[in-house]
């Protein structure tokens, strides 16, 4: 542990040093000035890490010449590379608004002149706590940032890539309100000609969503690939999510949805709205869609879930749009407004899928963040049987 003593009156660093050594601090260094101060610091950041000088408090003296100890710490502060080194004040001025001045500057305590060796000594280990619990917080925060970016390579991982085939294309567009996101969206193939199609919203944001949202894709991947139909897939999401007992009873983990299987040899599409946004089905040229409405209670909410399927012609040159309703964010009004604005804005943008981009990045208008996911899916122009 290093101190650094700050005074320009050099046999006030004397004294000091001395009470230091006295009780058993070896390691410390001396500034007669603030800018002193600085070029000593600046010097040790910009030395290899391990034959840098690490400065774990500085004992600043209030009153100096050039620049005082209530300027210096501000400078402190300002630079992200010292502000948390604890700053203790020395000082022989009894006036308060200037300690007060000292302290909203940065300084975490004070000692006043002349110094009582004890009081001293008891200030720097108050100071070193504080210090010590900082450091553990921030190595904290280190090691869960990582472990949040890591979970995000994962969790986009796991998100299917743009899509083309015979007779469909598939493109999604997504953006994460935070390091992880509660949306999510899946594809497959369920047979020849057949396509299912998933987007779901899991309530809440942040790590817990995001673990829901995880959750339900695992379920999704494998009832897609095994039930396939829209009825059976959403009762085996329903049931696993009522299998999760969080410990607070108070908190039930639930999520909105459309899942809908397209067949490309019948041209028909089928699906179910589990309490999300509608889906938009374009017919090409038409500005008015058809929409995916809402067809049962969100998922993980009821013990019993009744789902209803609805069927939907398909022509060549049809677009399908599921999305989350992260997307009305950009839209005025309430959620019927915003749903017309947002079928406007995709007649509008059927060509243009560079501003679909620009609408998942800008900024909602009620200012609240939230995830945001949309699934282009076209009927490309091969026959299809009706």
């Amino acid at each position: 542990m290093r101190v650094l003593i700050v005074d320009d009156n050099a046999m006030n660093v004397m004294v000091i040093q001395e009470m230091l050594k006295r009780a058993g601090y070896s390691k410390i260094s001396a500034a007669y000035s603030a800018e002193e101060m600085f070029e000593l610091l600046n010097t040790s950041s910009e030395q290899d890490s391990l034959t840098a000088i690490k400065i774990d408090i500085i004992l600043l003296d209030m009153m100096m010449p050039a620049m005082d100890g209530i300027e210096a710490c501000r400078l402190l502060q300002a630079d992200s590379r010292y502000r948390d080194i604890p700053v203790i004040m020395v000082t022989a001025i009894g006036d308060s608004r200037k300690l007060a001045e000292a302290l909203d500057a940065g300084a975490i305590d004070f000692v006043t002149k002349p110094i009582n060796k004890t009081e001293l000594l008891a200030r720097i280990r108050s100071a070193l706590r504080l210090k010590s619990e900082l450091d553990w917080h921030k190595e904290r925060d280190r090691r869960l940032r990582e472990e949040l970016n890591l979970a995000r390579q994962v969790q986009e991982a796991v998100l299917p890539d743009p899509m083309t085939e015979d007779g469909i294309r598939v493109r999604a567009f997504f953006r994460a309100s935070e390091e992880l996101a509660g949306d999510l969206y899946a594809w497959h193939r369920i047979g020849e000609h057949r396509w299912a199609f998933a987007v779901i919203d899991a309530m809440g944001h942040g790590i817990s969503s995001s673990l829901v949202s995880m959750f339900v894709a695992s379920v999704l991947k494998e009832s897609m690939r095994t039930l396939w139909s829209p009825e059976r897939v959403f009762r085996e999401v329903n049931r696993r999510l009522m299998g999760l007992h969080p410990e607070n009873e108070l908190v039930q983990y639930y999520c909105t949805g459309i899942y809908a299987t397209v067949d490309l040899e019948r041209g028909k599409l089928e699906y179910t709205n589990a309490g999300h946004p509608p889906g938009l089905l374009y017919t090409a040229g038409q500005p008015i869609p058809e929409r995916l409405t809402v067809t049962s209670a969100p998922l993980g909410m009821f013990e019993s879930l009744e789902v209803t399927t609805r069927s939907m012609t398909l022509r060549p040159g049809d677009r399908l749009y599921v999305y989350t309703d992260g997307i009305l964010g950009p839209f005025q009004g309430e959620d019927e407004a915003q749903v017309e604005q947002l079928t406007d804005f995709l007649f509008q943008a059927s060509e243009d899928e560079e501003s679909i981009e620009r609408l998942i990045q800008c900024q909602p208008l009620d200012g609240r963040s939230d995830d945001r996911c949309l699934v282009m899916v076209d009927v490309r122009t091969r026959e299809i049987d009706g």
